[in-house]
């Protein structure tokens, strides 16, 4: 049987289509119905690797958790990794496939839509319901002729939409009416429902607001989602980091326990091309951290400890660090005895040098690294995509009782390099269930400075602990598998009773 389908749509990005779809499939998940998610195509660097080794948007596959599933690339076809302002890597069916400037990519259209409808009909072979996400707004008229994840998608499957609106940017009325409006006739006729997101404060005084929007757009508001403090659930892209750089104030999760003072502020640096940045929510949901994203020398301030994450420009962004002045802080805090970590590009840039003969990313053949560690990067033209899980083997310093105890850590690659370490610290075990033996990561003699391609290593409690306490954090937390799956449950426990589900179920399942 061909599964149901709804499809959340949104007025702008960072609407909240992500969150709201998570939500509903926990909330589907949870009465014992099959679901699934579905975005066609994803413009994040945020991704995350299948068992496959495939590559698809992590909030398909947050999406894939909160339905209590296996991610699969089926969920997301089509990802699109920025790597400058007009320039992308296309992920096609997880895997690299063309790297195309913005003005190519719609010729590429009738090739994208042929795998885009494919895999959704996969999806709705297996599933009973699928949670179908849009991008961006709704009524890019502009750039409809290209269109394969929002209305084409919602035409092509005759599923209801939900319209998503937030409040908290303010104009609530705007975006909903105005989104309608400008929708053909039968697209308009699919949206079945609106959703106001983010409402913070009296929900009663905005009733008045609720008939408005009703008389006007002539289709229900399905409910108004309050604004929800604290999830820590992955952000879908880095809009969330940009407007966390340009902001004094740090997140924490201090406010969850008694004792409101940080013991640990750690500063992620906010790399023009980060990408994987979610690696750090285990470390901001942890009681006593404050972690902030930073963008200048004045902002960077005296941290305990500074992370360079992944980027999808590893030169690129290594000659922003220098130019604004954050690669000479870094040095000099490292050689001051700070700790400084790297996670993938991050780990690349901490080298000597980083060689690109094949032109994967610039022109330049040969770059120099911030010299923090003893290694050398080659880039590859072939780009590795793992799950995978390593051990410990350093037996000196904060890494030696993970070494001791032989912990299996949990993550995933994606990394286009390679680079041999003589102070490797880290062996992976197995690559998408295939056993193998490959040392990883580079780490100083002292233990404070430390690199490796393994996104998600935080996620590992153990892990994760032995670091903070080893710069001077103490342990009063749950384990992160409780804080992930708690923060779920709210979610979908919020959006539930802000929605209407009866005339929810009566959308969904045509009654």
């Amino acid at each position: 049987m061909t599964a149901k389908v709804l499809m959340v749509q949104g007025t702008s990005s960072s609407a909240g289509k992500s969150l709201l779809v998570t939500a509903l499939c926990r909330i589907y998940a949870r009465l014992g119905i099959k679901v699934a998610p579905f975005k066609a195509q994803n413009m994040s660097n945020n991704a995350a690797v299948c068992a496959d080794g495939s590559e698809i948007g992590r909030a398909q596959a947050l999406q894939a958790a909160a339905a209590g599933i296996i991610p699969t690339v089926d969920m997301n076809p089509v990802l699109i990794k920025p790597e400058a302002d007009s320039r992308s890597q296309i992920i096609l069916m997880g895997r690299p496939w063309h790297t195309l400037e913005a003005k190519n990519y719609y010729e590429k259209k009738s090739i994208l839509w042929e795998q885009v409808t494919a895999s959704l009909d996969r999806l709705r072979d297996t599933y009973d319901l699928v949670i179908i996400e849009g991008a961006g707004s709704a009524a890019e008229i502009n750039l409809k002729r290209g269109d394969i994840v929002n209305m084409a998608v919602a035409r092509y499957a005759q599923s209801p939409v939900l319209l998503v609106g937030d409040i908290d940017r303010g104009g609530i009325f705007a975006q909903l009416l105005g989104t309608l409006w400008l929708l053909d006739l039968d697209e308009r006729a699919l949206v079945r429902g609106l959703v106001v997101n983010k409402f913070r404060g009296d929900l009663s005084l905005f009733s008045d607001g609720v008939g408005i929007l009703e008389k006007k757009g002539e289709v229900p508001v399905l409910g108004v989602v309050p604004y929800l403090k604290n999830l820590n659930l992955p952000d879908e892209d880095a809009v969330f980091v940009e407007d966390a750089a340009r902001k004094p104030f740090a997140f924490s999760n201090a406010q969850d326990h008694p004792d409101p003072v940080p013991q640990i502020d750690i500063a992620v640096l906010a790399l023009p091309r980060i990408s994987n940045f979610d690696d750090f929510d285990p470390l901001k949901a942890e009681a006593g951290v404050t972690l902030r994203y930073v963008s200048s020398t004045a902002a960077l301030g005296k941290p305990t400890a500074i992370i360079i994450p992944g980027t999808k420009s590893t030169v690129a962004d290594l000659d922003w660090l220098h130019q604004c002045g954050l690669a000479e802080a870094v040095t000099r805090f490292a050689r001051q005895g700070g700790a400084v970590l790297g996670i993938c590009g991050g780990y690349q840039m901490l080298g000597e040098t980083i060689s690109d003969l094949h032109h994967v990313e610039s022109k330049a053949e040969h770059t120099s690294g911030l010299g923090l560690l003893p290694i050398q990067t080659q880039f590859l033209k072939e780009k590795a995509t793992f799950q995978a899980q390593a051990q410990v083997r350093k037996e000196s310093g904060w890494m030696a009782q993970l070494c001791k105890t032989q912990s299996i850590v949990s993550g995933y690659e994606i990394h286009m390099g390679e680079t041999p370490s003589q102070t490797s610290w880290l062996e992976i075990t197995s690559r998408n269930g295939e056993q193998v033996r490959v040392a990883d990561g580079s780490v100083s003699s002292d233990g404070k400075i430390w690199g490796c391609y393994l996104h998600g290593i935080f996620a590992n409690d153990d892990f994760r602990h032995a670091w903070l306490e080893s710069v001077g954090w103490e342990r009063r937390t749950s384990l992160q598998s409780e804080v992930f799956n708690k923060a779920l449950e709210t979610l979908a426990d919020a959006v539930e009773e802000a929605l209407d589900m009866e005339l929810l179920e009566k959308i969904i399942w045509d009654k």
